[in-house]
This record gives structure tokens, sequence and C-alpha cells, in this order.
């Protein structure tokens, strides 16, 4: 950009209006800062149960170390530091301090029975390495369902699974080597004798932490005498407990529904943009002049001090590239979006979203608004949608597709939680058509094509019939030279009747007019067309606001269902965009966590050489698939793609 800046005037101001890399960097920090809570409250559950600095200092160490492992392995596959491999590495913390803190515990348990340092690391090492590893590979095993997604989801949801099998592997190799290491290292001089100090022996500064520590070996050690208590309680009447508790597991399933499902968890990026379209056939310079009315409208909601600014993009792009990457359903001069960058510290963005929908759509009657994903995330799950669900009528018969989809559009714009629906092809221009008498046209010399050459000439142009260029000779560019019809002198219908003709040939087919050739007639068509597959199509787009995105769908199939039993011969009605990719996503997740329950069954089989115990130890899954549900019921959360593993 500096090299750029230096060929350009020193009038030209460049400032950055927009960052996504916003959701890297707080997706860092977040890492980080759990990293840091995890690390905090370990030493202080260390301190606590061991009453031991050193083992704080081993834990602390060993986590870091098997993130970084998991960085430079991903890097070597080629994945990059994003969103969904920090939010594995963030699941993982949790999982890495359990590893560091069990070897730690079993260690000082075999120093506490009067064994040398280096024995007790064996010994307590060797106890815990089989069972640690199965435990391991429990938890991979977990994530392997990933790895059989399709599509966009399995780019999104592998680099997940990748950072915390990695992470995992890390912590177990550095739990068998790197912790013995350190406990050798720290505990060469003074072994944990497993015996609570004396405060009267330690030095005044210490003192009130092992009083502290003293009296909760006490609490804890209550508690546990409260805990044999209830067991033995709960183990007397284990028939009728089993049976409560169950009970109570499959009846929290009964909850399910009223979660509402999501394809990923909703994130500010403190942008928004909003397409605004006029009626079809609407002058740009009309179309700039209500933008300027919308802009006055977002600056009245926004305040100045949480707006960071406005850009404005009005009419089709310049370029046919820039066409072809467009995600916003733009169709003419009479389209336009708005993209607004707010600073940080704003308000929820949604709360604005709403409150725009609501005014513009009452403001101004007959203008179409609706808002496009802004964030990296939303539009990478959307496919390159202009909307999370896409419905798509299928045919040749455009008359009778356009009925469908205004019909399917009137019936979801019902639907609770549905917003900003629209069909995407209006069938609203209004058009001249040209009616060529071909027997006429060839009498006077004139084919069909001599009369639409002659028509574009005098409308687009010569570039269109018989393209000029100019070459500079000073800077060697060459340069497209187009000649047409002043404007000003094709308003009327009767100045387009009044267009002279030629043929290709010199002399031939002259001194005529486009009335004495062709028939006038009005008529109205769709703006832009669209296909499928080769088969033209028409899509009803919609957004989801204040509901869950499963939630909308249901109440939309049955839509569909209808509209496809009562669509004319030809016509074909398909659901497509993220609410598909949810649907097949959360189905091949479902099948691969029952495989996986099965492969981790077959391994505890395998470790317990036993068909009962791994049944009563998976068992223990129904409770916490319960504390799941009942904890997303009570957050108000939805349940998304990313849940499913990370609740296994």
């Amino acid at each position: 950009m500096a090299n750029i800046l230096k060929t350009v005037s020193t009038d030209v101001q460049v400032k950055q209006f927009a960052d996504q890399s916003l959701f890297v960097r707080a997706a860092i920090s977040g890492v980080v800062r759990e990293g840091v809570i995890a690390a905090c409250l370990t030493a202080i559950m260390l301190l606590l149960f061991l009453a031991s600095w050193r083992a704080t200092i081993i834990v602390a160490v060993s986590i870091p170390l098997s993130i970084l492992t998991s960085l430079a392995v991903l890097s070597a596959l080629g994945e990059t530091i994003n969103l969904m491999t920090l939010g594995g590495l963030a699941l993982a913390v949790g999982i890495l301090v359990d590893d560091a803190t069990v070897e730690l515990e079993n260690v000082h348990r075999q120093m506490g029975l009067g064994k040398p340092v280096k024995q007790a690391i064996l010994d307590g090492a060797q106890e815990i390495a089989l069972p640690a590893f199965v435990s391991t590979l429990c938890i991979c095993i977990v994530f392997v369902p990933m790895f059989f997604l399709s599509g966009v989801a399995r780019y999104l949801f592998v680099p997940l699974a990748e950072a915390v099998v990695f992470a995992m592997l890390a912590s177990y190799a550095l739990t068998r080597t790197l912790v013995p290491t350190m406990v050798q290292w720290f505990y060469k001089n003074k072994p944990y004798s497993g015996e609570a100090p004396d405060p009267a022996t330690a030095k005044p500064w210490v003192r009130p932490f092992v009083k502290l520590a003293n009296r909760f070996d006490k609490a804890f050690e209550r508690l546990k005498e409260a805990y044999g208590n209830l067991l033995g309680k709960i183990l007397e009447r284990r028939a009728a407990f089993i049976i409560g508790f169950l009970s109570f597991c499959v009846a929290s399933w009964l909850l399910i529904p009223f979660l509402g499902q999501n394809f990923f968890p909703s994130v500010d990026a403190g942008t928004l943009r909003l397409h605004v379209r006029a009626p079809t056939g609407t002058r740009i310079e009309q179309t700039a002049k209500l933008v300027d009315e919308v802009e006055a409208v977002i600056r009245k909601q926004i305040p100045a001090k949480e707006l960071e600014g406005m850009i404005d993009n009005i009419g089709l792009p310049i370029s046919g590239i820039n066409l072809s990457y467009n995600d916003s359903g733009i169709s003419g001069p009479a389209d336009a979006d708005i993209l607004v960058s707010l600073k940080p510290g704003h308000k929820p963005t949604a709360n604005y979203v709403r409150n725009l929908r609501l005014m513009l759509n009452h403001d101004y009657p007959g203008i179409t608004f609706y808002f496009l994903p802004a964030d990296i995330v939303s539009e990478t799950i959307n496919f390159g949608l202009p909307a999370p669900f896409d419905i798509q009528v299928v045919g040749r018969n455009e008359k009778n597709d356009q009925q469908v989809a205004d019909s399917i559009a009137q019936k979801i714009r019902q639907v609770r939680g549905a917003v900003d629906v629209r069909v995407q092809q209006p069938n609203d221009l209004q058009r001249v058509q040209f009616d060529v008498d071909r027997t006429k046209a060839a009498q006077l010399g004139l084919s069909e094509r001599d009369v639409a050459n002659s028509v574009l000439l005098g409308l687009s142009g010569s570039s269109q019939v018989a393209p000029t260029y100019w070459l500079d000779p000073t800077t060697g560019i060459q340069y497209l030279v187009n000649v047409r019809v002043p404007e000003t002198q094709t308003t009327t219908l009767s100045d387009l009747n009044s267009i002279p003709l030629s043929a290709s040939t010199p002399g031939r087919g002259n001194a005529q007019v486009l009335s004495n050739v062709a028939t006038t007639s009005r008529i109205s068509s769709q703006p832009i067309y669209s296909h499928y597959n080769v088969i033209p199509v028409i899509d009803v787009f919609g957004g989801v606001a204040a509901r869950d995105l499963g939630g909308v769908i249901s109440d939309i199939k049955p839509i569909v269902a209808e509209a496809k039993k009562n669509a004319p011969r030809g016509t074909d009605i398909v659901l497509r965009g993220q609410a598909s990719t949810m649907n097949s996503s959360f189905l091949g997740l479902s099948i691969g966590m029952l495989g996986a329950i099965a492969l981790i069954y077959l391994l505890l089989v395998v470790n317990f050489q036993s068909w009962l115990d791994p049944f009563i130890i998976l068992t223990a899954l129904t409770g916490a698939l319960a504390g799941v549900i009942w904890g997303l019921h009570v957050t108000s959360t939805t349940l998304s793609v990313p849940d499913v593993p990370d609740g296994a």
C-alpha cells in the first residue's frame, strides 16, 4: 500500500475501514485468557489439595507446551490459526490440566508412602500410564466423526478436531516424559512427605497460606465423609436410584425440541450490510438519492461515537469479474449495498439491525430492504448465498415458476422468525419489445441481425457491434472507443421507432427506419436470470431473526411440501443453503457419535477384559448428556453443530 500511495496525488487519503482479522485476534486473546484462567485455577487447586508450589509450576509449564506442539503439527499440515483451531485448543485446555494433575497427584501419593523420589516417579507413572492412554484414545475417538463430514462443514470442523487430537497426544507424551523429569528436579532435595505442614514451623509470610490449606483439608475430609454416607444410602436403595436417575436422564431429552438448532453460533463482528432495492427500472441517479436518505436514517439510529463509517456500492459492478464474486443479489441500477462499520465497544449489532429493519420498511413502502451476512463467519457458512435459506423454484415455464415463488414468499413472510423474505428475480422490469417482420425486412434487403445491430448501435453504441480501439502513442495503452446516439434523442417511443436501419453491406437496406419492419409492445420480465445446473431457477431468499434457524425451517418445510404438491408439471422446488447443510451435518455427526461410542466401548472391553465394566462406565454418558441439555436450556443457548463433539 505504501508503494501505491507514492504513485497518486498527495490529496488522496487512505484509511482502514473494516478489519476481519478482529475475529482472529479476539479468538487468540480468548484462548490466551482461558489458558491463564485455567493456569490460575489449577494453581489454586494444587495449592489447596497438595500444598505444593512446585506442582503448580510443573502444570503451568506442561499446558502451554502441549498447545504449542499442537500448533506446530497443525502448521506442518498446512492449517492456520483460525476460529476453529483456536476453539479446539480452548476446548482442550481443561483436559490438558487433568493429564498433568493426575500424574502429579499419583506421584505425590507414592512419595507420601515413603518411597524415594525416583521410585515414586516410576511407580506413579506406571500405574496410570495405561489408564491415561485409554482415556486419551477415548477423547480422540470422539472427534473421529468430524473427519467423515463432507462439503464446507468438513473444512470448518476438521481443523477443530485436529487441534484437540494433537493437543491431547502431545499432553500424554509430555505427561509421561517432561512432568516426571520436572518432579525429579524440583523434589530431589525435599521430597513430598504427604503430611500437612505445621503452621508453627512455617515461615511468617507462608503461615497464612498453610493455615488456609489445613482448613481446606479438614473441610474436604468432611465432604468426603458426607459423600461416603450419601453413597452408602444410595447403594441401600440402588434399584430406586437407578430407575429415578435414568428416568430423569431420558426425560431431559424431551427438552431438545425446545433448545432450537443453528448451524453455527452467532457472532458480532461490528459490521452490517444493508441491501436497498428500489422498484425495478429506477435510474441510478434516483437510486443514489434514495441511498442518501437511507444513510441519514442509519446515522440517526446509530450514535456517531459508535459509527466508524459507511461505504455505498450503487448499481452493477464495473467488471464482470466483480459481478461474479458479488453475493448481495444485485440485479441492476436500482440496487445498492451499504456497508456499515462500527467502532469497538459498540452496542449489539443485532439491535441496530432489528431497529433499522422496522424503521426502513415502515418509512419507505415499496422499497425492498434486506440485511446480508457481513462478517467472515456468516459469509462462510452461507456458502456464498445472500441468506441462510434459499428455496429454489426450478423449471422452464417462467410465468408459472414466478407465481409459485411469489406464493411461497408470501406464506413464508407469515412464519415467526423469518425476515427479509424476497424473490430474487422479480418479474416487474418494464421492457419495450420489438418484433421484427422477417418477410418485410428481407424484401427491403435486411436481415433480423441487421435490425438488431442497428438498434444496438443507436442505444448501446458501436462497442456492441463493431468494437473500435484507439492506441495512445505516449503510453501504448489501448482505449475502447464507443460511438452512440445521444441519450436525449432516444427518450420516447417515437424516437425509438425512428432509429435508422442499414445492412452490413454498404448501399443495401438504407433509408429505412425501425417502424417499417418491426412492431412495438410493452412487456414485463425479470431483471436478472439465474440457472442451477443449466436449468432456470427462481430463488426465494430469507433470513432468520429472534429465533433459531431449525425452528424457522421446521415451519417452512410444510409450506415447501404443499407448494411442491400443487406445483405445475415440470416445476420442482428445492430447499438449499445453510439449512440443508445444517441438517446433513447434524445427521452425519449423530451417526458418527454412535459409531464413536461403539469404538470406545470396544476399546474399554479390551482394556478391562470385561463386557460389563465398560457398559457401567458408558452409562455415565446419560448423566453427562442430560447435564449438557439442561445447561443449554438454562442459558437459552441453541444447539449448534460444534456443540455435538464438544458435549461428547
